[in-house]
């Protein structure tokens, strides 16, 4: 059965756990989807682990539509929601709601995800008012690691954890149908979950959450420039294919590859 917003919402009222994880092309959502996972996401982490980019901060529109649409073709069962890119949205209402638009009729996304509290709560309204399905995310938000001096656990203080379960409250108001929550103590993920009636969607915020999401390519260990506490490696994917290449390469110097099997 195809997975919606409202697939979502229903799962927090029945308790339901919910899977979560990140593709950027056709052949890796179409593995993801068979898999049985809720959702994927197009995230603009893809300029880190697909374009190799220091941070998520120069990812365009351009690049989000191209793989969002790349993904979707893949996903037959899974909701794709797509990241909105850094100031795709922040510059006012207007763009937000156009560039949504944009990632929902060229991206072919199921729902968009953006960074953000109780700040972009005006946005995100709009967002939902065009009929458009959106996804908070509050915490660690990678668009902002500039302002937070690096990529740091958030939410330490009373002060600040409450700035994060007001936010919460505040986007779930402006109508998000889930929220991600990244990088925070885990009994602060658990107090955002409890205060909220949508889904809480968790990365590195504790088991408390009403999901998770992780890169898969953290997860498969294929990309080593970080390697964040809160992944879990469920299979050594990375050193699987250096060894596959490396022995591609040797038969094929070898002459060992092609053989007759091979051949017409």
């Amino acid at each position: 059965m195809k997975n919606t917003a409202v697939t979502f919402k229903n799962a927090k009222q029945k308790g339901e756990k919910l899977s979560m994880l990140t593709a950027y092309d056709y052949t890796t959502a179409s593995l993801v989807d068979s898999a049985g996972i809720n959702a994927i996401l197009v995230g603009d982490s893809l300029g880190m682990v697909m374009l190799g980019y220091e941070d998520t901060l120069s990812v365009t529109m351009e690049d989000m539509i191209h793989h969002s649409k790349a993904v979707a073709r893949g996903a037959k069962n899974t909701l794709v929601v797509t990241d909105m890119p850094f100031m795709s949205y922040q510059t006012s209402v207007y763009d937000a709601v156009v560039n949504a638009g944009r990632l929902m009729k060229e991206g072919r996304a199921g729902a968009v995800k953006l960074e953000g509290g109780a700040e972009f709560a005006e946005h995100i309204s709009a967002i939902v008012k065009a009929s458009i399905p959106v996804m908070g995310h509050i915490g660690l938000t990678p668009q902002s690691v500039n302002a937070f001096g690096g990529f740091k656990v958030q939410g330490k203080t009373n002060e600040a954890a409450q700035k994060l379960i007001d936010d919460a409250k505040a986007l779930e108001k402006a109508g998000v149908f889930a929220i991600v929550v990244e990088c925070v103590p885990a009994e602060l993920g658990k107090a955002i979950t409890e205060a909220v009636s949508v889904p809480v969607i968790g990365i590195g915020a504790g088991k408390y959450c009403d999901g998770q999401v992780l890169v898969y390519q953290d997860m498969l260990a294929m990309y080593d420039k970080m390697k964040p506490k809160f992944v879990k490696a469920y299979a050594n994917i990375g050193e699987q294919m250096i060894e596959a290449f490396k022995a591609y390469d040797s038969e094929v110097k070898s002459g060992a590859f092609p053989t007759d099997e091979h051949s017409f």
